[in-house]
């Protein structure tokens, strides 16, 4: 899943893609280098960004939606919290919602991808806004209130949608380091639990400067630091990655996949020199 970000205040890319032409131009790049899926978003989740109203978020998404839907044939995916954003991008042409708030923060908005038939990605959080949750990064939080929180909020869903539905716990939102590790190394492990597929989006995330060494100190340069992540995700049994860089994502993925779909030589059992009767 490549991210195109449609606001003046992204933390790695505000303001880059904001007209359409620009942001179809740059979609391009994307799916050429391996994107299956693009996210746009028009609102920044950020801590600390400027919360949008509808319309303002509308007027930004729905142009770049309409350019996306009238040249490529990749699903494309709404990043919203608010129903009626999301119900104006379907209409454009988006054919998945991504909800980080996973319906707390507008819970009509499930209504509104099951009755248009969207996918649903499901995020997690706990509180009532974005400033909210980055403020209340929680050291007591744990994998199985994530498992449980998302449990709950998949049972609340239309049942038509719940088979529609990606689960993302969302690394970052709220959440410690090693709470954003645990996540990723146990996504097989959601999965199954709750028999859906799972998202991981680390891309350029606030931890990563605590996990990837000196350079990704700077937001700029954590693409390596993600690439990481996303791997370690993908081995423990993600169904879908979110990044930012998708050529240097895409090219390890492939990489990886290479090898651990290789098959085995045959083994070749060891001669013993000098053994007795030799």
């Amino acid at each position: 899943m490549g991210v195109l970000n449609v606001t003046p205040d992204s933390f790695s890319d505000g303001g880059r893609f904001a007209e359409p032409e620009v942001a179809a131009a740059y979609a391009q790049g994307l799916i050429e280098s391996g994107a299956d899926i693009l996210d746009v978003g028009g609102e920044s989740t950020r801590p600390g960004a400027t919360p949008v109203d509808v319309a303002t978020e509308v007027e930004r998404v729905v142009p770049v939606i309409v350019a996306l839907a009238s040249r490529y044939d990749v699903p494309l995916s709404i990043d919203t919290t608010k129903a009626e954003v999301a119900a104006a991008a379907i209409d454009a042409g988006a054919q998945i919602v991504n909800d980080v708030s996973g319906g707390l923060f507008d819970p009509a908005i499930a209504s509104v991808a099951d009755q248009a038939g969207a996918a649903y990605v499901c995020g997690h959080v706990r509180g009532a806004s974005i400033g909210e949750v980055h403020a209340g990064e929680n050291d007591e939080l744990t994998f199985d209130d994530v498992l449980n929180d998302l449990a709950e909020r998949l049972a609340a869903l239309p049942p038509g949608l719940r088979k529609r539905t990606i689960l993302d716990p969302c690394l970052g939102f709220g959440k410690r380091t090693p709470l954003n590790l645990e996540l990723t190394r146990r996504a097989g492990e959601l999965a199954a639990s709750l028999f859906c597929p799972v998202l991981i989006g680390a891309s350029r995330k606030r931890f990563l400067a605590e996990v990837g060494g000196p350079l990704a100190k700077d937001v700029r340069r954590r693409d390596d630091a993600t690439v990481g992540v996303s791997l370690a995700a993908v081995a423990a049994g993600a169904h879908v990655v979110r990044v930012h860089d998708v050529a240097r994502t895409a090219s390890a993925l492939r990489a990886f996949e290479a090898v651990a779909s290789a098959t085995a030589s045959p083994r070749v059992e060891p001669t013993v020199v000098g053994a007795e009767g030799s």
